[in-house]
């Protein structure tokens, strides 16, 4: 693929195929939808949103992993210049939709990480996969709405300032929050859970 200058787009001409690539992975992602809302009863995933990389952001990346400006870097060797996030209520459907994308034959699957089962040191739980659609890298991330909104407070918390001394208690307490809110979810699955089976009985 083409260099390019900084006066240029680092996705060179390729910006309208990765909008359309992430067009059609989030039409896929409503077909799979609407499938479990017909087994369930109810749409399992509470919102699931796409974006393109930022310019600014894509090329600070490839500065941060020593990789040159250029279109190639960040088509070919950053995997996320299409982002997905698909927020689920419940824990087993973030599995269940991950079944569907990787069973479904549209992609190539390139890595998957679960930090749901194997959570990060600081609590964050997300589910990670990437793959190739359309000849273009995209990484999904699958977490619940506790997990979400862990990792958008953490988010805000994390920039403020430096932190210094007291890194580690911040850690521990963000660790904290994060296993209770994950205690919750399975709660809630447990829950859920009980109502299927009530409602089968009856």
């Amino acid at each position: 693929m083409e260099n390019n200058t900084t006066t240029q787009s680092i996705y060179g001409e390729h910006k309208p195929a990765l909008e359309n690539t992430m067009n059609d992975i989030l039409a896929h992602i409503k077909e799979i939808r609407v499938q479990m809302n017909a087994q369930l009863g109810m749409d399992p995933v509470e919102h699931c949103l796409g974006r393109i990389k930022s310019e600014e952001s894509m090329r600070e990346k490839c500065r941060r992993n020593n990789f040159p400006e250029t279109t190639q870097s960040a088509l070919e060797d950053i995997f996320d210049a299409i982002g997905i996030r698909i927020v689920c209520a419940f824990v087993d459907d973030v599995y269940t939709i991950r079944d569907c994308i990787v069973n479904s034959g549209k992609y190539e699957i390139i890595r998957e990480k679960d930090y749901i089962r194997h959570s990060k040191p600081n609590g964050y739980r997300s589910y990670h996969m990437i793959l190739r659609a359309g000849g273009y890298f995209a990484e999904i991330q699958l977490r619940t709405i506790s997990m979400d909104t862990w990792a958008a407070l953490e988010h805000h918390l994390k920039y403020k300032k430096q932190i210094g001394s007291r890194q580690a208690l911040i850690v521990s307490e963000l660790k904290r929050c994060a296993d209770e809110l994950a205690s919750t979810d399975l709660s809630m699955q447990t829950i859920r859970d009980m109502i299927f089976q009530l409602n089968e009985c009856e």
